[in-house]
């Protein structure tokens, strides 16, 4: 119970300082939203009167009284759900935006990096029972390979060869059908034939990163005293490999698998980038491009959280698998 109280309390006073270090940052940067706009205007020869900007800084939340007053506010409008009016999608609020494009990113960066996980943890814990044969260093050797180019070239490799060449996938964007007046399982396959590509991508660069940890995690382990022991006490190798050997060593890779969780919600930029998959990471490309102050410091403030809750998850996990943890040793 105290275990769990503290984590509790830590998650709570890390969820505080990235709210109040998401407030701070854009205040401290030069400019603001009306800024922006102003000089848009401006650009296209309609300045903006007096009344018009005292209404932008009204409708973006702006205002000129102390700092503690604005925090407090920006508290209360987070409990409401309300994270400003975005530039780039004037008049949508930073909410609908954000609400819009995160299940996309959600089911595809998210199922690619739950599967990456899982087939890279398991060839990992083959690996290493099986190390120093062939199959070992087949494995980590084109995993690693496969790891090391960067996965936006990936995406263009498999752009030419299966979208391009043999025009197997679609190139670009999530769906084709628009989901009014089509079936549900239509629309639904639609979408997965357009995911194959950039999931495919994420899977591909990310999993020799998790085969490699699992393997040396996995090799540590077997040479420690307690798996010789079950050895020779004539344990079945399935068992311990499974039980005895596994267990321990995939803990290390659950704090790797929660940041990766975490890190989902911020999407896989350049893969959506490359097939214009309308997910987070295209949103905070574009807010960046039009300085959309609120909609970047809504994507930031999202990721943060969704980091910090995994983390919180896979420590409560932690304590479950290994009782040390829980005793605090």
């Amino acid at each position: 119970m105290r275990f769990f109280l503290n984590r509790i309390g830590f998650l709570l006073l890390s969820v505080w300082a990235a709210i109040t270090v998401n407030f701070l940052i854009p205040r401290m940067m030069p400019g603001s939203p009306v800024d922006a706009i102003l000089a848009h205007f401006q650009s296209e020869g309609a300045p903006l009167g007096p009344n018009a900007l005292h209404a932008l800084e009204q409708q973006f939340g702006l205002s000129h009284a102390p700092l503690w007053t604005q925090y407090f506010g920006y508290v209360n409008n987070l409990f409401h759900g309300q994270l400003g009016t975005s530039i780039t999608y004037y008049p949508l609020t930073v909410t609908e935006v954000i609400g819009r494009s995160l299940p996309w990113t959600l089911g595809l960066a998210g199922t690619a990096t739950i599967i990456s996980v899982l087939l890279g943890t398991f060839l990992g814990i083959y690996a290493a029972w099986h190390r120093g044969t062939r199959i070992d260093a087949t494995l980590t050797t084109v995993t690693m390979f496969t790891s090391a180019i960067p996965y936006f070239w990936i995406a263009l490799i498999l752009v030419y060869l299966f979208g391009f060449e043999l025009n197997w996938f679609p190139q670009l964007h999530a769906f084709t059908t628009l989901s009014n007046g089509v079936p549900w399982w239509r629309f639904s396959a639609d979408v997965l034939y357009h995911a194959v590509l950039p999931g495919a991508t994420i899977v591909i660069s990310a999993i020799g990163g998790w085969l490699v940890g699992m393997r040396n995690n996995m090799v540590q382990t077997l040479g420690e005293d307690y798996v010789t022991f079950a050895r020779a006490r004539g344990v079945r190798d399935r068992r311990l490999m499974v039980f005895y050997a596994a267990r321990n060593a995939i803990l290390p890779n659950l704090t790797g698998f929660a940041m990766a969780i975490g890190f989902v919600v911020g999407g896989a930029l350049l893969t959506e980038v490359v097939f214009s998959y309308p997910g987070i990471g295209m949103q905070l490309l574009t807010a960046v491009e039009n300085e959309d102050y609120p909609l970047m410091q809504g994507i930031f403030l999202i990721i943060a959280l969704a980091v910090l809750l995994a983390n919180f998850l896979v420590e409560l996990i932690y304590g479950l698998l290994d009782p040390r943890v829980r005793q605090g040793e």
